[in-house]
């Protein structure tokens, strides 16, 4: 979707995500490292309903989006929560940030530009403890599924394995592949997907 239907849909009042938590950012509990203060970013946090909850289990957290409407949303709902947050209006092209044992993001992956993902996944990866984890979900190009009918110029698809290959010196702890129906929109449609888990080594 476009960074301008975005903010107009974020400055309504309601969640047009919802407020609960997505299935994905619950994963971060079970594979994450045990560790004092854990640091955890999400890209792409949107309204912030998955970075609230990585702050509601002891998380230090950074919400990051280039939507100013969704990250006014995301210190609403985390102040309604009682749970403090960062937030900051970046871009994923040109992201970086301060060493994180966590690096989340589910449905922002499609925004960076094939061109420049191999060098923000490495800056990624750097940017990550060892022992820490990324959590990833991006949309894969699948030949029987058409393109989303809210699909944005500025979102491009991923193949089938492509994400994995950015980890090829990392150990995958978790990955699937879905096929999952939608109707944000309004208009209902199908996506593919493809998630993983996989966790930085230890130097």
């Amino acid at each position: 979707m476009d960074h301008d239907e975005l903010q107009r849909r974020y400055g309504r009042d309601e969640f047009y995500w919802g407020t609960e938590p997505n299935g994905l950012v619950e994963t971060v509990l079970e594979f994450a490292p045990e560790r004092t203060a854990p640091a955890a970013i999400d890209i792409g946090s949107g309204e912030g309903r998955d970075a609230v909850y990585l702050a509601e289990q002891g998380y230090g957290v950074l919400a990051v989006d280039p939507i100013p409407n969704g990250l006014e949303k995301t210190e609403r709902l985390a102040e309604e929560r009682g749970v403090q947050l960062q937030t900051k209006e970046a871009d994923i092209n040109d992201l970086d940030f301060p060493s994180m044992d966590v690096v989340y993001s589910c449905g922002a992956l499609q925004y960076l530009r094939p061109e420049n993902r191999d060098a923000q996944f490495e800056r990624f990866k750097a940017a990550t403890t060892d022992g820490g984890i990324h959590v990833l979900f991006a949309f894969v190009d699948h030949p029987g599924i058409p393109t989303p009918p809210d699909w944005g110029d500025n979102e491009h698809f991923y193949q089938p394995g492509e994400l994995r290959g950015y980890y090829d010196d990392w150990e995958v702890l978790e990955e699937d592949e879905l096929v999952f129906d939608d109707n944000s929109g309004g208009e209902p449609h199908q996506h593919a997907a493809e998630t993983i888990i996989v966790e930085k080594p230890d130097e």
